[in-house]
C-alpha cells in the first residue's frame, strides 16, 4: 500500500501556537484585572469602616486613689491615619472628685460601689447617650488599696464592680483592679513627656517623674546604667523603645509618712538630742503654739517646737529605714535606687507645697529650704492670721511637707539645693499631669495599633453584608475567568481531508 504523506501548511502551527499565547496572556489580563478589583473594594470598604470610626469617640478612666476617687471622661478623635488625636484641655477632659477613697471602706466592703454613683452619673452627662455602649470604662485603684489585705480589696472591687457592669458603659470584670506602683509611674511619665512633646522621640531627650502622693511615691525616669530585673520597664510607643526604670515607694507618700512620724515619736531614734537631755518629748514638725491636747493618745505627752532641721532630720530617718538591708550601691530606704539622669518634674504633693509657698516651677530647694525654716518655726497663732482662708488641719502639715521632701529630694535622692533640672508641675500648658490620663493615651493607642496591624483579619471576620457581597462577587467572577479560558484556549488536533487527500491541523472551540 502506498505510504501516506502528512501534508501540513507551512505556518499553520506556528499560527495556532501564537493564537494560543495570545489568549492566555488575555486570560492572565483578565485575571489580574478581576483580582485588582477585589483588593480595590477591600480597601474601599476598610476606608469606609475607618471613616465610620472616625469623629467624636470617648473613654472613662476612675482613679481610686488613697483620700478620694477621681473620675476622668476623656473625648478624643482619630485623625486621616486612624491615630487617636488627644484633647485634654476643658472640651476634651472632664473630671469629678468625691471623698473618701475606697480603701476607707475597709470594714464595709461592700458600700465601696456606692461612692461611684454619683461620679457615673457625672460621666453620663459628658458622653452623648448614643456613645454609652462602646465607651469603655476602668476603674484602676492605687496605694490605698494596695495597702491592704487581698481579701478586702478584692471584696471593695466586686463591690464596685457591681455597680459598673449595670453603669450603661462598656465594662469587663478584669477592668477593675489595683494597679502595680510601677505602673502608675509609668503612666505618670506617659502624660508628662506627651505633654511636652518628647514622647517618641529620642529617650534621652525625656523627663523624669517623681510623684508624691498621699500613700505613696513613684519615681520613673529613662536609665543608661544597668537596672535589676524587678525595677526594669521596657515600653514601647510607635517605632521606640524606652528602658525605664519605674518603681513606687508605698509608705512614702505625704500623708502615710508623717502618720509615722507621729506614732513614732517616742522612738529614741527621731528624738532630738535636746529633748533627751530635758526628758520631753518635741514635737520638731508642729509650729509652737499649736495645742496637741485631745489629737491623739499621746499628745499629753507631746509639746510642739517646730524647727525645720530637726523635723528635716526626723524625715530622712523615715525614708533611710532599712537601708542597711540594701545590697545596691544608691538605694533610698531597702530600695535600689540609680543615680538620676535627665530632667525631671515633681509633681502632687511636690507641686502642692512648693505652690503654698509661693515658690515658682524653677524653683531650687534652697528656696524651699529657706521658706518651710520660716514657716516651722514661726508662732501658730501668726501662721492662722496670715492664711486665715486656709483649712486648719491643712495648714499645719506644710512644715513637715517642706521638710520631707528636702529630705526626700536632696537628702536621699541627691537632687543639689541649686539644681535647675528639676521643676515643679501639675500641669503643662493646659494638659493635667495625671497618671490617669496616661493610662488613657497608652490603652487607646494600644487597641488601635491592634485594630489596624490585624485589619485584614478583622474585616475577614466581619460579618456585614457588605463583605458577604464581595466575597460572593470574587467567586463568580473567579468562575468567569476560568470559564472564560477554557473557551479561550485552543485545542489542536490533525484530521485527513478525504477532497484534498491530506492531513491538516485545525483548531477546536472547547465552548461550542
Amino acid at each position: 500500500m502506498e505510504q501516506l504523506k502528512l501534508q501540513m501548511r507551512p505556518n499553520a502551527t506556528a499560527r495556532a501556537q501564537k493564537n494560543a499565547t495570545r489568549s492566555n496572556l488575555v486570560v492572565l489580563i483578565l485575571l489580574a484585572t478581576v483580582i485588582a478589583a477585589f483588593f480595590l473594594l477591600l480597601v474601599l470598604v476598610c476606608n469606609s469602616r475607618n471613616s465610620m470610626r472616625r469623629g467624636k469617640k470617648y473613654g472613662i478612666v476612675i482613679d481610686g486613689g488613697s483620700t478620694g476617687t477621681r473620675i476622668h471622661v476623656f473625648g478624643f478623635e482619630l485623625d486621616g491615619g486612624g491615630r487617636p488625636v488627644f484633647d485634654f484641655g476643658k472640651k476634651g477632659l472632664g473630671s469629678m472628685r468625691v471623698s473618701p477613697g475606697l480603701s476607707s471602706y475597709a470594714e464595709d466592703p461592700n458600700r465601696a460601689g456606692g461612692s461611684l454613683v454619683e461620679l457615673l452619673e457625672f460621666g453620663k452627662s459628658r458622653v452623648p447617650k448614643e456613645h454609652w455602649g462602646d465607651t469603655e470604662i476602668r476603674l484602676m485603684a492605687t496605694a490605698g488599696l494596695r495597702r491592704l489585705e487581698l481579701r478586702v480589696q478584692e471584696a471593695i472591687l466586686e463591690s464596685c464592680r457591681r455597680v459598673l457592669r449595670v453603669s450603661s458603659f462598656q465594662f469587663r470584670d478584669s477592668w477593675a483592679s489595683v494597679i502595680t506602683g510601677s505602673d502608675e509611674g509609668i503612666y505618670a511619665w506617659v502624660v508628662a513627656n506627651h505633654a511636652l512633646g518628647s514622647l517618641g522621640g529620642d529617650p534621652r531627650e525625656t523627663t523624669g517623674i517623681i510623684e508624691l502622693g498621699g500613700a505613696s511615691a513613684q519615681v520613673t525616669f529613662v536609665s543608661s546604667e544597668p537596672v535589676p530585673p524587678e525595677f526594669s520597664h521596657t515600653l514601647r510607643f510607635g517605632n521606640v523603645t524606652y528602658n525605664l526604670y519605674s518603681h513606687s515607694l508605698l509608705d512614702f507618700g505625704q500623708n502615710v509618712a508623717l502618720e509615722s512620724l507621729q506614732k513614732s515619736l517616742f522612738s529614741t531614734d527621731l528624738m532630738a538630742a535636746e529633748s533627751l537631755q530635758k526628758g520631753i518629748l518635741i514635737d520638731p514638725c508642729t509650729p509652737k503654739g499649736y495645742s496637741l491636747d485631745g489629737k491623739n493618745e499621746y499628745s499629753s505627752a507631746i509639746h510642739a517646737q517646730g524647727n525645720f532641721s530637726e523635723c528635716r532630720a526626723a524625715a530622712l530617718t523615715l525614708l533611710q529605714k532599712g537601708k542597711e538591708r540594701c545590697s545596691y550601691h544608691h538605694c533610698l530606704g531597702s530600695t535600689f535606687m540609680p543615680k538620676l539622669q535627665g530632667k525631671f518634674l515633681a509633681t502632687e504633693n511636690f507641686f502642692y507645697t512648693s505652690k503654698f509657698f509661693g515658690l515658682g516651677s524653677r524653683a531650687f530647694l534652697s528656696d524651699l529650704t529657706v521658706a518651710g525654716q520660716h514657716f516651722c518655726e514661726e508662732d501658730w497663732s501668726k501662721l492662722k492670721r496670715k492664711y486665715y482662708s486656709f483649712n486648719e488641719e491643712d495648714l499645719l502639715h506644710y512644715c513637715f511637707s517642706s521638710a520631707y521632701i528636702v529630705a526626700f529630694l536632696h537628702d536621699s535622692l541627691g537632687i543639689a539645693l541649686d539644681d535647675e533640672r528639676i521643676g515643679y508641675a501639675n500641669q503643662v500648658g493646659d494638659i493635667p499631669l495625671d497618671w490617669a490620663l496616661g493610662a488613657f493615651i497608652l490603652q487607646s493607642t494600644t487597641n488601635l495599633e491592634a485594630e489596624h496591624s490585624d485589619w485584614i483579619t478583622t474585616v475577614v471576620s466581619d460579618e456585614s453584608p457588605t463583605l458577604l457581597s464581595l466575597v460572593v462577587i470574587l467567586i463568580i467572577l473567579m468562575f468567569t475567568v476560568w470559564s472564560i479560558s477554557k473557551c479561550k484556549k485552543p485545542q489542536l488536533k490533525t484530521i485527513y481531508d478525504l477532497e484534498k487527500g491530506r492531513y491538516i491541523v485545525t483548531r477546536i472551540n472547547r465552548c461550542s
